[in-house]
């Protein structure tokens, strides 16, 4: 017998959560005016307020044995790192480098195509879809103004591409916390979701090359700086050959600083400041992390969690019915806090349960709540990403909606991999 009243009171921080920040964000209509921290604060004071039948002590202690588990902590370094690692690359001309390589590269009637493999590979090699709009959404809108092409067109082709490298790179937040959450090891994770979105980025190549067949720039091949890639490559090459993520972001950082301070980007001082730059970047995103994991201790241990796996799971009976709910809860979190990173976070426990209880591949388990959570993110116009790249080419972030192919093709090849459960493998 199912306690309704029981369930939700376990459950309530959790709605506190959603309502509070979802509300919020409408009534002040700027998703990004609200910050998601004070939401979690908020929740997590009321969490601690509402857990009846343990002294005021003991909810702190559960409260804070949530936000600092030894998979919880793991995270934390390695976003310390990740920050660290991706300022300090920044800073001595990586990014830069690597746009303008791609970019030389690019034959003038492949121009979409291009740009979306540009996209693509930015993104695997910084982790960050934010990161590469902010590089080629500048380059987009002034190449759709030198072609005459449609500017949210061609800005939508960057901000598609860029969910590649968000949905897969190994520094990606979202790969971290989905591995992390689920237990499981990033390249094993990277195999399932490759073999997922690899014919969606395929079928979408082909329809840039296509589409932009027709377009020409005359616009001047940059100069590159070969030498300020070598950081991206290695960080690539290291993990996708299995090395442990906490030493491959060591090696990235200790090459920013060799190349950095070779070429006089910067002195040891430099370095070492920007690397402080890019940890205190990542603040937010370690204290959200934080309190997440505590208020969902909470919820756990009053019962939430077992309330909702219950009732989410009395109607499923198969390894299909429990991805396509772990798809369904990562895809709803997001829409409603606009933030995919927090999306996983705020579902993984819940999914890890979910997959145990039913048998899913955990590896399986973080592809679907990574896809899952990249494909709503890359369609909500009140996204971080469509409101940078909008920003960036000075048009409204709801006209980018019709033309983001890859997110869109992303999550219906992750819908039909949960049916026709593929790959067979993993399923």
């Amino acid at each position: 017998m199912i306690n309704h009243k029981k369930g939700l009171l376990a459950l309530s921080p959790l709605l506190v959560f959603i309502l509070l920040y979802l509300v919020t964000s409408i009534v002040s209509g700027d998703f990004y005016k609200v910050p998601i921290t004070v939401a979690f604060m908020v929740a997590s004071i009321f969490a601690i307020i509402m857990s009846g039948g343990y002294p005021l002590n003991k909810r702190i202690e559960i409260y804070s044995k949530g936000a600092s588990t030894d998979n919880m902590m793991m995270m934390l370094w390695i976003f310390v790192l990740a920050g660290a690692f991706a300022n300090a690359a920044k800073q001595m001309g990586s990014i830069d480098a690597t746009v303008n390589m791609t970019l030389s590269v690019l034959p003038s009637n492949m121009l979409l195509a291009g740009l979306f493999l540009a996209s693509c590979f930015i993104s695997i090699s910084i982790g960050t879809s934010v990161g590469t709009i902010v590089a080629l959404a500048p380059i987009a809108a002034g190449i759709a103004s030198s072609t005459g092409s449609s500017m949210p067109f061609v800005v939508a082709v960057v901000v598609g591409g860029s969910f590649f490298g968000d949905n897969l790179s190994f520094i990606s937040d979202t790969t971290v916390v989905a591995t992390r959450t689920q237990e499981c090891k990033m390249a094993d994770k990277f195999r399932v979701n490759f073999f997922i979105v690899a014919p969606a980025a395929l079928l979408i190549l082909a329809a840039y090359v296509f589409l932009g067949w027709d377009i020409h720039t005359l616009a001047a091949t940059p100069s590159v700086s070969y030498y300020k890639i070598i950081p991206y490559m290695a960080v690539l090459i290291c993990a996708v050959f299995g090395m442990n993520v906490m030493a491959v972001l060591t090696i990235g950082l200790v090459l920013t600083g060799v190349i950095g301070i070779a070429d006089g980007t910067y002195d040891v001082y430099g370095w070492l400041s920007s690397m402080g730059n890019g940890i205190t970047g990542m603040g937010e995103l370690i204290i959200i992390t934080m309190m997440a994991g505590g208020l969902l201790e909470m919820i756990r241990a009053n019962g939430g969690i077992e309330y909702i796996i219950r009732i989410i799971t009395q109607h499923v009976s198969s390894k299909r019915g429990a991805e396509l709910t772990i798809a369904f809860l990562v895809s709803l979190v997001d829409v409603c806090t606009a933030n995919n990173t927090v999306a996983i976070l705020t579902v993984g426990g819940i999914s890890k349960q979910i997959g145990d209880k039913y048998g899913v591949d955990k590896r399986k388990a973080a592809s679907i709540l990574d896809t899952f959570s990249c494909a709503a993110q890359g369609l909500i116009p009140y996204g971080a990403q469509l409101l940078m790249a909008a920003g960036l080419a000075k048009i409204n972030p709801v006209s980018i909606v019709p033309y983001l192919y890859y997110p869109f093709l992303i999550g219906i090849f992750a819908l039909l991999s949960i049916l026709f459960r593929y790959p067979r493998r993993y399923s």
